[in-house]
């Protein structure tokens, strides 16, 4: 077998850094800052749930607009931000600056984080890492970078709940690259242990809720369909007929998770908190 034959990407291996590139263009395009900034809440939770002590050196890995950053930079402590769209960093840039917050923002990759090891006293992804392609090696990379004794602190969309949900149904529409693990599986505690356990001396995981509040079901889906990247790209991905399919989905979803009975959307979606503490 000749070398390129050997090293084509196949079902069972994909071709993870073309997955990368369209995951690079699908988070850039729309502005997740406007869905971000709304989760704000889920950055101070984990900041808590990490007991995060103030002067501590904190790392913000796919920060996004910076929501777990600005929670840390609230606390006194020494934080990096870092994402790999630019943008992104820009928008957290400018959230710290109107709140006189001193952070660090950097452009990175998650799966090669230009750190040295054991840099960190506290790694902190919401919503985040999860995305990577290759799973093990961005996990690999946040266990890297933490000191021993320290702890990463994670908030990931589980598979059973209204975001997990929301990607198995845009999966549905267009199917997601063979081989590819989904990003849900972040969610999960065996996933985290397979992931982890290796290098951790302790992993604690406690299922969360997060509380999705919109004017109504169509303004859910105009913000979701403009600004999210993921739901942006699918729809820019269909004809037609598969935009008017994917939407209905999308609408019966809503209901079947919604809460409010006023019109407006009260949408809960689990995610896994997680504190695992570096051997």
């Amino acid at each position: 077998m000749s070398t390129s034959a050997a090293l084509k990407p196949t079902a069972a291996q994909p071709d993870l850094a073309a997955v990368k590139q369209r995951q690079h263009g699908a988070w850039s395009s729309g502005d997740y800052a406007v869905v971000g900034t709304t989760l704000q809440i889920v950055g101070e939770q984990l900041c808590e749930a990490v007991d995060l002590r103030a002067g501590s050196k904190v790392l913000d890995v796919a920060a996004g607009n910076g929501n777990a950053t600005l929670a840390a930079a609230r606390r006194w402590c020494d934080v990096t931000s870092t994402d790999y769209v630019p943008a992104l960093l820009k928008r957290g840039r400018e959230r710290a600056a109107a709140e006189h917050l001193m952070v660090e923002f950097r452009e990175a990759d998650a799966e090669a984080l230009p750190f040295a090891d054991a840099t960190y006293d506290v790694v902190l992804s919401t919503f985040g890492v999860m995305f990577t392609p290759d799973q093990d090696k961005a996990a690999s990379e946040l266990a890297r970078v933490c000191r021993s004794g320290g702890k990463i602190g994670l908030a990931n969309w589980t598979p059973q709940g209204f975001i997990g949900q929301l990607f198995k149904t845009i999966g549905r529409h267009l199917p997601p690259p063979a081989g590819v693990k989904s990003p849900a599986l972040w969610g999960t505690a065996a996933r985290l242990d397979e992931m982890f356990g290796s290098q951790a001396s302790e992993i604690a995981a406690e299922p969360r809720m997060f509380v999705f509040r919109y004017r109504s079901p169509d303004h859910w889906l105009e913000i979701f369909e403009t600004f999210y990247g993921p739901t942006l790209k699918a729809f820019a991905a269909l004809d037609e007929s598969g935009q008017a399919a994917l939407k209905r989905d999308l609408l019966a979803l809503l209901g079947e998770f919604n809460h409010a009975d006023d019109g407006t959307i009260v949408v809960h979606s689990e995610y896994l908190e997680a504190v695992i503490t570096k051997r």
